[in-house]
């Protein structure tokens, strides 16, 4: 492939723009010794390079070389390179991986929090391209990483982007893209020597297999992963043990779905915010939020009780997926027992939501909002 089209289609693959390019570029261009220069100059060397009309100079291709993670044959570069000759192209990214430092490991976990707290507010497919470039980075610097105290951080930070990768994609409806990412995410947890980010890996890669209809495999999945996470804090044991109820919900296994909400209920901490697990989210009524939606999946006739309890709660949180998935709980609980003009409500509620954040799984379990009759209401 020449470097016009590789270098090309390596942006695309991380669906990266030419100025988000630039910027990358300019975050580097220091530790190779390049100046900075304006994100304007910098596009326009990007488009003389994608164009094939110039080939970007020894050290630019380095930075590139960082950047996409790829190797010089990858992105079209002349194999005579000095960097890629004789380990050259080796060399520099170990020299690379061996800047990263505790500061650098924070500074990705930052990046990272930084998107799971956007996803939590405004949805997720906007937030794919930023976590596809970080999963990019930190695999590169892990893979060039020698001793296994360093690799363990990163290995963390990797499992931590990868699973929320996964389930942006889940999301949005890329089964496929998201069960790679959560391989990837396991993978890396058991480089990083985690069990709790194992389990919790584990137990969202079951969402996949949920949604693909397969829930047999996915209840043995989610049993899994409370088997992994049988010794980790108490936040996530109760995390596991909401996820498994949901599955057996979903799966029509009434008894066994409220029993895995009690023991969440048993094992769920006073204090619900854990250092070690800034990916699990048990605050203010989540639970029972969990447990009115694995009560719609069962048609419990309770449901529409227990879901109006918290659905104020629903209406003030910042967690807006959080909230509009309440307000489909509470549409297809009010469909089934008959009351139409209740379920159109809170259909309507949630189909704004839904539009804002483009949450295509929760768009898909409102199209089968149907009353008698057949009546399509979403």
């Amino acid at each position: 492939m020449t470097a016009k089209s590789a270098l090309q289609a390596a942006r695309n693959a991380l669906g990266w723009s030419q100025e988000k390019l630039a910027r990358a570029i300019n975050a580097r261009a220091a530790a190779h010794g390049l100046p900075e220069r304006s994100v304007p100059s910098r596009k326009t060397d990007i488009s003389r390079w994608e164009n094939g009309h110039v080939m970007p100079e020894p050290p630019m291709r380095a930075v590139l070389r960082e950047i996409y993670g790829r190797t010089d044959d990858d992105l079209g570069f002349p194999s005579g390179d000095f960097a890629g000759s004789s380990g050259g192209e080796l060399a520099e990214r170990l020299i690379i991986a061996r800047r990263v430092d505790d500061q650098t490991i924070d500074l990705f976990r930052q990046e990272v929090i930084s998107v799971r707290h956007a996803d939590r507010r405004f949805g997720s497919a906007a937030r794919l391209e930023r976590l596809r470039g970080q999963i990019t980075e930190v695999e590169g610097l892990l893979r060039h990483t020698i001793l296994r105290r360093d690799r363990a951080p990163l290995a963390s930070v990797l499992v931590e982007a990868s699973t929320l990768a996964g389930w942006n994609s889940l999301d949005i409806g890329a089964l496929d893209q998201a069960w790679t990412h959560y391989e990837r995410a396991k993978y890396a947890a058991m480089e990083s020597g985690s069990t709790a980010l194992l389990a919790h890996a584990t137990a969202e890669q079951a969402y996949v297999l949920v949604d693909a209809g397969n829930a047999e495999d996915a209840l043995l999945l989610f049993a899994e992963a409370r088997s992994i996470g049988e010794h980790a804090p108490d936040l996530l044991r109760a995390w596991l043990a909401a996820a498994e109820g949901e599955g057996h919900a979903i799966a029509g296994h009434r008894d066994e779905a409220l029993r895995s909400f009690d023991e969440a209920d048993a094992h769920l901490p006073n204090e619900v915010v854990h250092p070690e697990l800034p990916f699990v989210f048990l605050g203010g009524t989540h639970l029972d939020r969990w447990r009115g939606n694995a009560l719609v999946h069962l048609g419990a006739p309770e449901a529409i009780e227990h879901l109006e309890r918290v659905v104020d709660d629903a209406r003030t949180t910042s967690f807006v997926r959080a909230g509009a998935n309440v307000y489909v709980d509470l549409a297809l609980a009010h469909s089934a027992a008959g009351d139409r003009e209740a379920a159109k409500t809170y259909a309507q509620q949630a189909r704004r939501i839904i539009s804002q954040v483009g949450s295509v799984r929760m768009r898909r379990r409102l199209e089968r909002l149907v009353l008698p009759g057949d009546s399509r209401l979403a």
